[in-house]
């Protein structure tokens, strides 16, 4: 896939998608946002901060399906390869994770409790999503080079460090674009 139709296939997947799953129907969820900001002490500030890292998370991880995957995360137009970059270095579903920070944070902020039962119910559907469907399909697409990433970065726990593919390296320590990498050179490069 050229890199500008994945760029504008990602766009529209992300106004379909995540647009409406963590805008739309909480949107609709609070009346339209007309509900008064949370009453409870520091649940506006961590609802704000929810929103706007899952916000940025979820652009960045789009971005990567497009500019580093060659597709878009939509299942109809796959990346061409499998997309380790970026948040990806730290969870297997930073987009889902990202849609679900966003969804409990507008829950905090309007303390809603129909938002947050929406949240569980988004979490529940989007595991199955990803255990049914989507390791399957990855695991037969990219094969070995899934299942090293797979055994290593867990699926919705960020890990503390970020997760290095020291299996694309060649042995002077070079990627697949030539570019030296640090965490698998010689120490004394």
């Amino acid at each position: 896939m050229r890199r500008p139709l994945a760029i504008a296939g990602s766009a529209v997947f992300f106004i379909l998608a995540p647009g409406v799953v963590a805008g739309v129907v909480p949107w609709l969820l609070t009346q339209r946002y007309g509900r008064p900001f949370s009453s409870v002490a520091g649940a506006v500030p961590l609802g704000l901060l929810l929103v706007v890292a899952g916000a940025a998370v979820l652009l960045q991880a789009f971005a990567r399906f497009a500019l580093e995957g060659a597709g878009t995360p939509a299942p109809v137009a796959p990346t061409e390869r499998l997309v380790v970059g970026g948040p990806y270095r730290y969870v297997r579903n930073p987009m889902y994770v990202a849609v679900l920070a966003i969804i409990l944070g507008q829950a905090l902020l309007f303390a809603s409790w129909a938002v947050a039962l929406y949240a569980a119910a988004a979490w529940a559907a989007t595991f199955a999503f990803v255990h049914f469907y989507e390791e399957p399909t990855l695991a037969r697409r990219y094969g070995d080079q899934y299942e090293a990433y797979r055994r290593t970065v867990r699926g919705w726990v960020p890990r503390l460090t970020p997760w290095r593919d020291t299996r694309t390296s060649d042995h002077m320590g070079r990627d697949r674009r030539g570019r030296l990498n640090r965490a698998s050179c010689a120490p004394w490069r």
